[in-house]
């Protein structure tokens, strides 16, 4: 591939061949086309943040918040302002240059609304990204979005279209495709992926990323999210998925949509150092840190960031953020608190 291929054709057959290559040569394969594109020692930097949580009326079987299971996760309200204010400046500070917000609802409510747009418009004053993720929007909701300065909407297929039904039952696929167009179409950003290690087969995995990259325009940012079981969900004992296939997934969302940042997203708390370096090789460059994603658990962010050290990897900048000097700062505090940490002890104990 070179630098101009952007394809919107790809079949089954050529996904199921990239996916069952050798894995050093797909490795290398996704390397040289991420290299085209992107500076291959820069991942882009989120966080990600619940401003309304549980009480879902969906279904989605790997989901905690859904109303359907019992998995003991208190419901809480829509955020106040100050506390989402708060949270995105600290997350700022810490180095993220996107501050995501979700809320689990099937679609947001007329009286949400004007919060949401007011949330989105306090956390651009940072100097932020905004992006969100609110369930299905109609156009009138995706432009009032937009029309506030939301820079990308969230909203992932989850699987393959012949998958789909096994996992969620209260909303189509096209529902979820008729979400995306009016996004599009209001002119915010796309963030779309999905989540392997469902019980999916090599094809649903294959489906899913045909779906994506055929779309009208790849989607700007692509979640690659590893299942994270859920006592009380319907996945709490899925097998677990070959740590290998899952990048294999990565380097293959890469070949296909070379422009996209593809995220390593959820199950990271579950990933060693060494899978999470592979999947930076294989073409990811985009995380979620910080200690939760919604609900579930992550990274810290200090250990990214040593991560980070370690490979020679350093965050993204975008021009409205804060100064390369503040993100170096951060940077070595995080790495001279990692080499002194013998020198302490907890007076607790």
């Amino acid at each position: 591939m070179t630098a101009t291929d952007t394809r919107h054709d790809w079949t089954l057959p050529e996904v199921r061949k990239l996916l069952s290559m050798p894995f050093n040569d797909l490795l290398f394969r996704a390397q040289t086309v991420h290299r085209q594109h992107f500076n291959p020692n820069e991942v882009q930097v989120s966080t990600l943040l619940s401003i309304k949580t549980g009480a879902c009326p969906e279904d989605c079987k790997y989901c905690p918040q859904s109303g359907h299971y019992n998995t003991g996760l208190e419901k809480e309200k829509l955020l106040e302002m100050e506390k989402v204010v708060a949270e995105a400046r600290a997350a700022r500070d810490k180095g993220a240059s996107r501050f995501c917000m979700g809320a689990a609802w099937r679609s947001p409510s007329r009286k949400d609304m004007p919060y949401v747009l007011d949330m989105i418009r306090e956390v651009k004053s940072l100097g932020l990204e905004t992006c969100m993720t609110l369930g299905m929007l109609d156009e009138d909701q995706a432009h009032s979005l937009s029309e506030a300065g939301l820079d990308y909407y969230n909203h992932n297929l989850d699987t393959s279209e012949k998958y789909y039904s096994h996992i969620i039952t209260t909303r189509t696929y096209q529902d979820r495709l008729d979400t995306l167009d009016n996004v599009r179409k209001a002119g915010m950003k796309v963030c779309c992926g999905g989540i392997m290690g469902m019980g999916e087969d090599p094809d649903d995995r294959a489906g899913l990323l045909v779906q994506l990259a055929n779309l009208p325009r790849h989607p700007e940012s692509v979640p690659v999210n590893m299942l994270v079981k859920v006592a009380g969900t319907p996945m709490e004992d899925v097998e677990d998925l070959d740590p290998f296939d899952f990048v294999r997934v990565i380097a293959v969302a890469r070949i296909m949509m070379p422009q996209s940042h593809v995220r390593l997203s959820a199950g990271r708390e579950d990933m060693n150092e060494q899978m999470q370096a592979l999947c930076f090789l294989a073409g990811a460059n985009s995380i979620f840190y910080g200690e939760k994603l919604l609900t579930t658990a992550n990274p810290q962010a200090d250990a990214d960031r040593e991560l980070f050290r370690r490979l020679g990897i350093r965050p993204e900048q975008r021009e409205q953020c804060h100064s390369e000097e503040a993100q170096e700062e951060a940077l070595a505090e995080a790495v001279e608190k990692e080499q002194t940490r013998h020198l302490f002890y907890d007076a607790a104990v």
